[in-house]
């Protein structure tokens, strides 16, 4: 049994919150090939699932079972066209609950080959922010405390679809069913963030990030793609990764934003990706500062996000004064050679920047 607090507040076990714990159920479980997995959530998104999208995919063309409860409500934006597609897509059975402000629940887990069952509940919804950065609650029960309490995941799921409020399946290839106009259209940016939304990366870049920047045109040490390496929490940071690469969800996914880059005095449309199938870390296109000069090992980059899409680029030199301000709010680490990362909302951050009125952002 284990409990966490996310993100990274407080743990009992290995795992440090929702997206650690469901990556030992699904993708790392050895014992699970052949068994099922079971979604149960309120809320649900693209980016929410995509880490697990390739698990999904691989466990039913290994002859496993995915199922999956999602509220539904259009007006409410409770769950996404999207996520739903994706996970049928991946072989997974998808219901969808009609009731507004009822279905709350979050439950996950799994039963194995041999039928031991697993179960996390949480308050974490099958979402960007639910599996990134949102303070969420989780416990983990394994096979030994479902058993003990005559838990079962068929049951749940027999008495659940059993109830009396309106619960459709969602059929392959029929948008015309009743069950997709439940679903909400995540393909449609709204212009305006939510006030949760309006925030800044804070990112300390390392020698690989900076390598290229720094190289001059035309030498071995320019060659190659030009990007910084973000981290595995950033779900919710931008757009639905809806480009799927010729592999599908086992390759990479992404989304293309528009990033003004302030110190070059440009805006340029940026691919940033999620490495589904490698590292399972995010990296984002900064190819305009290539030979620039403009960053350097141990500089502070900091991603601003201004719309749906929409984002500057701002990079503090080491040990000036904006620097030495921002710093401590990239808390968390990427890797163990230092490099670190952090979230801060952009009112805060403007006010240490000296930014009191930005600009209104102009694509390009």
């Amino acid at each position: 049994m284990e409990f966490g607090l996310y993100p990274f507040i407080y743990k009992t076990g290995a795992n440090t919150g929702l997206r650690s714990m469901l990556e030992e159920l699904w993708p790392n479980n050895a014992k699970l090939k052949g068994g099922a997995i079971y979604i149960v959530s309120g809320f649900a998104n693209f980016n929410g699932g995509a880490r697990f999208f390739k698990c999904f995919k691989e466990h039913t063309e290994a002859g496993g079972n995915v199922y999956a409860i999602l509220a539904g409500s259009a007006a409410q934006r409770t769950s996404s066209r999207q996520v739903v597609e994706a996970m049928i897509g991946c072989g997974a059975k998808v219901w969808v609950t009609n009731r507004k402000s009822l279905m709350h629940a979050k439950l996950y887990g799994c039963i194995t080959k041999s039928g031991d069952q697993h179960l996390v509940v949480t308050s974490g919804n099958f979402t960007g922010p639910g599996m990134s950065r949102n303070v969420e609650a989780s416990i983990k029960l394994n096979e030994t405390e479902t058993k003990g309490m005559g838990f079962d995941w068929g049951k749940l799921f027999t008495n659940m679809l059993g109830q009396t409020w309106p619960t459709l399946p969602v059929p392959k290839l029929d948008s015309k069913h009743p069950a997709w106009s439940l679903l909400y259209d995540e393909g449609h940016l709204e212009e305006k963030l939510e006030q949760t939304e309006e925030t800044t990366l804070l990112l300390l870049l390392s020698h690989a990030d900076t390598a290229r920047i720094q190289a001059k045109a035309g030498t071995n040490a320019a060659k190659g793609t030009q990007y910084f390496w973000l981290s595995k929490d950033c779900f919710d940071f931008f757009p639905p990764l809806l480009e799927k690469n010729k592999r599908g969800y086992k390759g990479t996914l992404s989304a293309i934003i528009d990033v003004n880059f302030i110190a070059l005095g440009r805006t340029e449309k940026i691919r940033v990706t999620f490495e589904a199938e490698n590292n399972l870390d995010f990296r984002l296109g900064t190819g305009p500062l290539r030979g620039t000069r403009q960053a350097s090992e141990g500089d502070l980059a900091c991603l601003t996000r201004t719309g749906e899409a929409t984002y500057e680029m701002r990079i503090y030199k080491k040990r000036s004064a904006i620097f030495d301000q921002l710093l401590p709010f990239a808390t968390s680490y990427i890797g163990g050679k230092g490099k670190r990362y952090g979230m801060i909302p952009n009112d805060e951050f403007r006010r240490f920047a000296g930014l009191s009125i930005t600009a209104k952002f102009k694509p390009a």
